[in-house]
């Protein structure tokens, strides 16, 4: 069995995870936020969509596969995860026995609303023969109804390997299951299901002196961080307006520092689903690593 703590292939996750320096006269909030992570031992992950301020008070920024890797090689015995409410189940499923708490349980997603586990097991007892290939974006339920997890840096890999004599399911993004088909020539049957709202490497190597960024407005702080030398300009696509996600701007510094202060709202699954779901992101990282 593949260590998810301490593997992580290439093309896992699109962006790297960084560790951001504090800033260097927080003000009264963000101290106290600091005091406590001390005094909880906790570790406090920011996704890269999250405010300026809480990535900057993070341990560390990045995706929300590479964010719960990092926590489950801290000595934490906290995670504070400021992001959505799949990525914190994600960090649980990888750290059963931590307390995983986010500031706000109402931070959704709307791929993963898009999907929920009984329709899709209802679906997948129409065709026996199915092999559901997941985006990442889910509950935990739906990925403990998986064959196999993917991301975006990934799919193509994970839907080359997929079995010959196996009947394709992709879901819940329609958009990237579209997309890898075209990469792959493989025939999948898609889930209707899109985000609303849907490079670090790229800039850091363009030539470009300005770029323009059609995703999430804070990969914008992160962008401007790392690549001090570059304008960057965020701009909607024709399909979809993805210079904000609702969800990721519900995270504030006062409700970061209210669920250190109660430890709620948490994270709690089931012994069966946290066992189902970890066994296709262990598939996911073993074929990637091949």
């Amino acid at each position: 069995m593949i260590e998810i703590a301490e593997v992580q292939p290439p093309g896992v996750d699109r962006f790297p995870v960084r560790t951001p320096t504090p800033p260097a006269q927080p003000d009264a909030l963000s101290r106290e936020i600091l005091a406590l992570k001390k005094e909880l031992n906790a570790v406090i992950l920011a996704h890269n969509y999250q405010v300026p301020e809480i990535q900057d008070l993070a341990d560390y920024v990045g995706d929300s596969l590479g964010l719960s890797q990092q926590a489950a090689k801290t000595n934490a015995e906290v995670i504070v995860f400021c992001g959505v409410h799949f990525m914190a189940e994600t960090a649980k499923i990888l750290n059963p026995n931590k307390i995983v708490v986010l500031p706000d349980k109402d931070a959704g997603c709307s791929l993963e609303e898009s999907c929920p586990a009984p329709k899709l097991e209802a679906f997948q007892a129409t065709n026996p023969h199915f092999y559901t290939i997941t985006y990442i974006n889910c509950s935990a339920e739906v990925k403990a109804l998986s064959d196999v997890i993917c991301t975006s840096g990934n799919a193509v890999k994970i839907v080359q390997a997929a079995p010959q004599d196996r009947d394709l399911l992709f879901v819940p993004d329609e958009n990237l299951g579209a997309w890898v088909m075209e990469q792959t020539g493989r025939p999948m049957t898609l889930w209707r299901g899109n985000c609303y709202e849907k490079m670090v490497h790229f800039c850091k190597r363009s030539p470009a002196r300005a770029i323009i960024i059609a995703t999430e407005a804070g990969m914008l702080h992160r962008l401007k961080k790392e690549c001090p030398d570059k304008t960057f300009i965020p701009a909607p696509t024709e399909n979809c307006r993805c210079n904000e996600c609702r969800f990721m701007k519900m995270n504030t510094l006062e409700k970061l520092y209210d669920c250190m202060a109660s430890l709620e709202p948490r994270i709690e699954l089931s012994t069966q689903v946290m066992r189902r779901a970890r066994l296709p992101i262990e598939r996911m990282l073993e074929i990637s690593a091949r």
